[in-house]
């Protein structure tokens, strides 16, 4: 051990005895435990790390101004803590720079409404005014052609709108059973009526949107309610991958103002709204991994790899997806730099770039840096919003199991005694970076936070900002992961062993270990 690793553990030595641990059952004979659990419990800087990211750069949608503003901040954070930091390009994404989004219904009645461009949407030049038409109950690609000849000088409101923006809990905890079962099977035949229309029409959503453009429409309105209350999806139009409109704005209403302007179109109450959005389209640009390392003295080729995507949707600021993965992962390197700054095997953190269009830069930096993969001893992920870590899998290791559990055992109670192991668990084909890793059958903890309203509140909408964070949640994450980066490094090789595959019911075959892809290099095609 170094002298600057024993002199920080002196000092965090110092610390615990003037400072009386919440932890009843401590492992007192680690003292690298015990000053970690000092720097991050005590002396944690995570709320300052996420108030400067959130507040200050705020949303890091792929191709923006905004990526390239964070990328240089995290580095120049983890390097301020000793970290060894880089931003590494692997390649380009369009750009896209939003400016302000103001929608006002002027006619019948005035009312500013909630509403926001969507993400590579081209804007207005200068305030625009139209009616509204509502998707057609066209029975054939001639009767929807015929729709199109009166939609120019028009918004058309494209989405289903809402029997109710009022969620569906509401009924069953204020409602008898039949009212909301209604609700339940309202909602259920209303959205296969409108897949009946939208397939009725002959063309695929993205040849939808060009031939409303084509016949001279003035924007698109489009809503996409998560269920809860106020909160919307903000990411993607009738493609689900962002705008898709090349020369008209592509805008999201609430689902509250969608359904209002919605009833008054189809009411024959002639909706006029006014539309004025700033969004500039940009040349492809560099897209690019910010790593930080600090490199192992005994098995420097060896690697433990924390992960958290850093990219987000810009509808809101990122907060829980991946603000706190990010934020977590960040002080998790802060608190090992002061505690554990000499590790036996690299740690290494990747903040990866444009995961929400598809894994790209974890896939490429996997792609790009085999020797990573080959001495790989762990990769932890955080990806799923601001609840305590409270399931672990070994994902399809069987033999992992043993480490990842012995890791566990001697971490304090109070983190982990909320966290259910499953082994071996299965690998994940998707949905977040770990994936990435696993892959290749390097050994990857899948690691998952409770709810915390994650799906129907925070992910990928307009509500996903800095208050939704619950700090001792992510606190207590942090000092987590970086007790597990600790005890990885210090353990025993891990074991690759897979699992034998189970059998896909809806084929009657043995599932296939899933297969690495290299990360899209420049814009694919489901974003162009």
């Amino acid at each position: 051990m170094s002298t600057k690793t024993s002199t920080a553990l002196g000092f965090a030595a110092l610390l615990l005895a003037t400072t009386p641990l919440v932890a009843q059952n401590f492992p007192t004979d680690d003292p690298v435990i015990q000053g970690i659990w000092a720097e991050g419990m005590d002396n944690s800087q995570a709320w300052h790390i996420g108030q400067a990211l959130l507040d200050s750069i705020g949303p890091r949608l792929t191709g923006t101004p905004a990526v390239d503003r964070a990328n240089e901040w995290a580095e120049a954070m983890l390097s301020g803590w000793g970290v060894d930091a880089r931003i590494e390009y692997y390649g380009t994404w369009k750009g896209w720079e939003r400016g302000i989004t103001h929608v006002d219904l002027i006619e019948p009645r005035v009312r500013t409404l909630d509403a926001t461009l969507m993400a590579w949407s081209p804007g207005t030049a200068g305030p625009v005014e139209g009616g509204v038409v509502t998707f057609p109950k066209a029975e054939s690609a001639e009767e929807f052609d015929t729709w199109l000849s009166g939609v120019a000088g028009n918004f058309v409101a494209l989405a289903m709108p809402q029997p109710s923006c009022r969620p569906l809990s509401s009924y069953e905890e204020y409602g008898t059973d039949e009212q909301a079962e209604a609700v339940r099977e309202k909602r259920r035949a209303m959205q296969l009526t409108w897949r009946e229309r939208l397939e009725a029409t002959g063309y695929e959503p993205r040849e939808m949107i060009a031939a409303i453009e084509g016949a001279g429409a003035l924007g698109i309105l489009w809503s996409d309610w998560s269920g809860g209350w106020g909160a919307r999806r903000v990411f993607a139009l009738n493609t689900r991958f962002g705008a898709a409109t090349t020369t008209i704005p592509a805008v999201d209403l609430s689902c509250e103002d969608y359904g209002l302007v919605w009833r008054l179109a189809r009411q024959g109450q002639t909706p006029k709204i006014r539309v004025d959005a700033a969004g500039t389209i940009l040349d492809e640009v560099p897209v690019a991994n910010v790593i930080g390392e600090i490199r192992g003295t005994e098995l420097p080729d060896e690697y433990v790899v924390l992960l958290a995507h850093f990219d987000s949707w810009d509808g809101a600021s990122g907060a829980t997806d991946n603000g706190t993965g990010t934020i977590v992962m960040m002080e998790a390197m802060r608190i090992l730099s002061e505690v554990y700054p000499d590790p036996k095997r690299t740690i290494l953190v990747g903040l990866w770039a444009s995961e929400e269009q598809g894994l790209n830069g974890s896939r490429a930096f996997v792609h790009d840096h085999p020797e990573v993969i080959e001495g790989l001893q762990a990769a932890l992920n955080q990806d799923n919003g601001t609840g305590k870590i409270a399931r672990a899998s070994s994902m399809g290791l069987v033999d992992a199991s043993g480490n990842i559990a012995g890791w566990m055992s001697r971490i304090p109670s109070e983190i982990t005694r909320h966290i259910n192991l499953s082994f071996p668990g299965a690998p994940s084909g998707g949905g977040s970076d770990h994936a990435s890793f696993i892959c290749a059958g390097a050994p990857t903890v899948g690691l998952g936070s409770s709810s915390w309203d994650y799906f129907g509140y925070t992910w990928h909408t307009n509500l996903d900002t800095f208050d939704k964070i619950v700090w001792d949640n992510v606190q207590s994450n942090a000092t987590l992961y970086a007790m597990l980066a600790y005890l990885a490094s210090e353990d025993d090789r891990v074991s690759r062993e897979r699992r034998v595959m189970p059998v896909d019911p809806r084929t009657g075959e043995i599932r296939p270990w899933p297969a690495c892809e290299d990360g899209a290099r420049e814009t694919n095609e489901r974003y162009r």
